[in-house]
């Protein structure tokens, strides 16, 4: 199963979502099952790292940031995965533009499967510089999603 997180540059929210599932996924034993990458939808913070606020939040609460380096989605990207797990309603819209018809279905908001925020947007700390909200927006959210995704392993 191969899921990929996806936010505007690649540099705060999407690899902050890509480190904590992957700490998620490897706490439940399943790191040889769920693949997990990120790539953002503008090219400006190509070959950069996270964020420093970033980094510092994921560090903070033990995850690794080693590796995470800002990149541009592609067609690839649309193949290879499974789930497509975004950020905000700009990125949902323009994702589904840049998908296959074949590959649309697999693009899903971060929020979309937790009660009563099935349409709420995680919070861009590019913007807000509360880095520490974004984390923990994503700490509710993605659970929700290794629930989801362990059920697809079942089958």
């Amino acid at each position: 199963m191969n899921v990929l997180f996806v936010c505007l540059g690649n540099i705060c929210r999407s690899p902050m979502a890509e480190a904590l599932f992957r700490k998620l996924v490897n706490d439940a034993g399943l790191s040889g099952q769920i693949n997990i990458d990120s790539a953002g939808l503008n090219y400006e913070e190509i070959g950069n790292g996270p964020h420093p606020g970033a980094a510092k939040v994921m560090h903070e609460h033990g995850l690794s940031t080693d590796g995470l380096v800002a990149r541009h989605i592609t067609d690839h990207d649309f193949k290879w995965a499974d789930y497509i797990i975004c950020m905000d309603q700009m990125n949902l819209n323009e994702l589904r533009q840049l998908a296959p018809a074949k590959d649309v279905a697999k693009v899903h908001l971060a929020n979309e499967p937790v009660p009563g925020k099935k349409n709420q947007e995680i919070p861009d700390p590019w913007y807000t510089h509360r880095f520490e909200d974004t984390y923990q927006s994503l700490a509710v959210a993605l659970p929700y999603w290794l629930n989801i995704i362990k059920g697809q392993l079942k089958r």
